[in-house]
């Protein structure tokens, strides 16, 4: 079978069913059609066609200068061209999985082969009904079409009422990719400093200017914390955010490095960043407050019951626009200060926002009030645990009993 997905968390969704659907037995080959889908090559799973990477990570479509970038880029072009690639390459496989939006759809039909969709892209939530970009519902309705997933409860109920067929939900692979073997929350316990983990994306230099903004705003935050300041702060980065480029951009901003063990950033202020590039899984485990400019990484963190808060940049993804729309999607868990993104006011007013969620978490009573209401939001938004098995079961299914003869 082939794996077709058009996006960083895309990738990794599935490759964590091409790895589960792997062990047994299936022979499974993977088509990205953004980045070089490395989730896929950590895990061993065969690309076809060629890879390139572009600089709007696929998300030149939430702008008009993104699509323009896009176009200059080549990535359009890209993108054409792998589909017609899989057009002339399908023929071996029994199923096509998309993984993604709509383009993940178009290419599934292209192929001519028998297909199923995870429909990752895609959320009832947004307006409280779905609406599919044109000709995705059409494609939906197509008897190649064997099955279809949603990202959420509301999303299924509300498509399969739409199409008028039979449309689950089974949970999200990306949450699985959140845990490293312990389901249980791991959080400060009471006297112990709180943990405040920095999430500033996956794409750069995106990723870079997102951190720079998370270092203005944390000496600001500092002054709002009980004395002497008892937080803990780790920031996940991606490999090709590079140590020396860090430090270039946190010295103007009063940041130096730490004196020896791990790598370090202290401030004047007090506080200590640790800059962490693997262990994603145990730092968000630990974590009490998630400060977010991600897309997939955020997602998880709402899908362990973490408290986000947001902090807009200037894009290409995590703007204003991305925010409040990721707001609706994943709850009343995800907060974000009002104000122009990277201003003084918004950075002084996101402070406020994180030492309010910070105390509100050192009250065990408050604490474990929003840890229920987190609890809630993690079920109805992101679903449990074990989405890569269910979803991979799924297929098995499809390719057992033979619903995929073309």
């Amino acid at each position: 079978m082939l794996l077709l997905s058009n996006g960083h968390g895309e990738d990794l969704s599935g490759a964590l069913i091409g790895s589960c659907l792997q062990r047994q037995g299936v022979l499974v080959t993977a088509l990205p059609l953004v980045g070089h889908g490395e989730p896929y090559r950590r895990r061993s799973i065969p690309l076809l066609g060629r890879t390139r990477s572009f600089s709007t990570g696929g998300l030149g479509f939430t702008s008009l200068a993104g699509q323009m970038r896009e176009l200059l880029e080549g990535q359009t072009l890209h993108v054409v061209l792998e589909l017609a690639r899989l057009r002339r390459r399908s023929r071996p496989y029994d199923l096509v999985v998309a993984v993604g939006d709509l383009v993940a759809v178009v290419g599934a039909w292209l192929s001519g082969r028998p297909a199923a969709v995870y429909l990752v892209a895609y959320s009832s939530h947004y307006e409280g009904r779905l609406r599919l970009p044109w000709p995705c519902g059409w494609l939906l309705r197509r008897r190649r079409i064997r099955a279809i997933w949603t990202r959420d409860r509301l999303t299924a109920a509300d498509l399969g009422g739409q199409l008028g067929g039979p449309v689950s939900f089974l949970g999200n692979p990306f949450l699985d990719a959140a845990l490293d073997g312990s389901h249980s929350r791991q959080a400060s316990t009471a006297g112990a400093p709180q943990r405040l983990l920095l999430l500033p994306g996956s794409r750069l230099p995106e990723a870079e200017h997102n951190l720079a903004l998370m270092l203005q705003l944390l000496p600001r935050l500092s002054g709002r914390l009980q004395p002497p300041p008892q937080l803990r702060i780790s920031a996940a980065l991606v490999g090709d955010l590079r140590q020396e480029a860090i430090e270039r951009l946190a010295e103007p901003l009063g940041w130096r490095a730490g004196p020896g063990g791990p790598i370090r950033l202290q401030h004047a202020c007090g506080l200590m960043v640790e800059l962490v590039w693997s262990g994603f899984p145990r730092l968000l485990a630990a974590a009490d407050l998630v400060l977010a400019m991600a897309g997939t990484a955020t997602e998880q963190a709402v899908g362990l019951g973490k408290p986000v808060l947001q902090l807009a940049g200037r894009g290409p993804q995590f703007t204003t626009g991305f925010a409040e729309a990721q707001r609706r999607l994943l709850g009343p868990g995800v907060l974000c200060a009002a104000g122009e993104p990277g201003s003084p006011a918004c950075l002084e007013a996101t402070a406020e926002l994180a030492a309010q969620v910070l105390r509100r978490l050192a009250d065990p009573r408050e604490s474990a009030r929003l840890h229920r209401e987190l609890s809630t939001a993690a079920a109805e938004r992101i679903g449990a645990v074990g989405g890569s098995e269910r979803l991979a079961a799924a297929i098995m299914d499809l390719l057992g009993r033979g619903s995929v003869a073309a």
